[in-house]
């Protein structure tokens, strides 16, 4: 094949790319088009390339000629293109029209998740009762987690406890791990403070479990009271004011039950009976507790000769279920707003 013909009249070339670029439909054959006039091998560029060939006064009138048509062409490009942009907007705007006479819907209210209302209202109730509120890391060493709450390397007690283990070493060695339970943080707490010590200690934990009593991820809060002279009977009074002002009834009993915690001797499950409702007369586990272990004392820094205190420990989510007679756990993870706006 032969050279392509090239137009020498200039005016017929810019009239032939106008109406090339008004017939092209989409920005695809816009392209096409302008790679016929302006591309590497396109009308124009040959034309520009020829002037070479010129004489130096031909060749400088002649550019000059060219340049002109050249411009003319690039503007109907750019006007096509421009053409085109706002017809394809046009389009989407006719496809996305909106009604503005219909009224608005308006933003939706977040509100508390249940769990976190049972935070809140834990943290008020000991509160007013001269409970600080203390907060701390949910990735714990061994010797907080296990050691210093009277649960030694090999200790049957950890097997309670199946425990989820991350990369990462402590400053002994040892493997970090998400925290089991929130116990932790009252020995972080009492190095901290001088006796009298009185707090409670919310938070996420987790443990290797899953079913419709348990998550792998839950919250409890843990409670200490360390003094010269703490006994039972403060747990008890405290405790029984606790869930009396929680489940708003006088008409609730408190039952404590011998049991076994590596940090607490003696310990204690904490029961409680509701004396009308759906639950009425059943005896329900909601804590943990007991006589702080002396030497969970010693490690708090204290001289358990001289120290005394109580601890506890409860599940908010459970709480919670007994607070609004809720049967599955599960139910506080799922993201369903049809059971969380029940609560707001």
């Amino acid at each position: 094949m032969g050279e392509p013909t090239i137009p020498m009249n200039l005016d017929e070339l810019v009239v032939q790319a106008q109406a090339d670029f008004a017939a092209a439909a989409d920005a695809a054959a816009l392209e096409n088009a302008k790679a016929k006039y302006l591309g590497k091998t396109g009308q124009i560029t040959e034309q520009m390339k020829g002037l070479g060939r010129l004489a130096p006064e031909e060749r400088k009138a002649q550019g000059a000629v060219i340049n002109v048509a050249k411009e003319k062409i690039e503007a109907a490009l750019n006007a096509r293109r421009d053409k085109l942009a706002d017809d394809q907007l046009q389009v989407r705007l006719n496809a996305e029209a909106i009604d503005v006479t219909l009224p608005g819907r308006g933003r939706g209210m977040g509100g508390i998740h249940p769990v976190m209302r049972t935070w809140q209202r834990i943290e008020e109730i000991f509160g007013s009762i001269g409970f600080d509120v203390a907060d701390g890391p949910e990735i714990e060493t061994d010797w907080t987690n296990f050691s210093a709450l009277n649960s030694p390397e090999n200790h049957p007690a950890r097997s309670m406890q199946d425990t989820f283990y991350i990369d990462g070493k402590d400053t002994q060695g040892k493997q970090l791990l998400l925290r089991t339970h929130t116990s932790p943080m009252q020995v972080r707490y009492a190095r901290m403070h001088k006796p009298p010590i009185k707090v409670i200690a919310p938070g996420r934990t987790y443990r290797v479990d899953s079913d419709a009593t348990h998550s792998p991820m839950f919250h409890q809060v843990e409670g200490l009271w360390i003094a010269e002279d703490i006994s039972f009977a403060d747990l008890k009074g405290v405790y029984l004011n606790f869930v009396k002002a929680f489940f708003e009834t006088e008409d609730l009993q408190v039952r404590f039950r011998p049991s076994y915690f590596p940090f607490t001797e003696p310990s204690a499950e904490i029961d409680i009976a509701f004396g009308s409702g759906p639950l009425k007369g059943r005896w329900l586990e909601v804590s943990g507790a007991g006589q702080v272990h002396p030497t969970v004392v010693r490690n708090m820094g204290l001289d358990p000769t001289q120290y005394i205190g109580f601890a506890f420990g409860s599940g908010l989510e459970r709480l919670t279920m007994l607070r609004y007679g809720i049967n599955d756990l599960r139910l506080f993870y799922e993201g369903d707003l049809r059971f969380l706006k029940q609560f707001n």
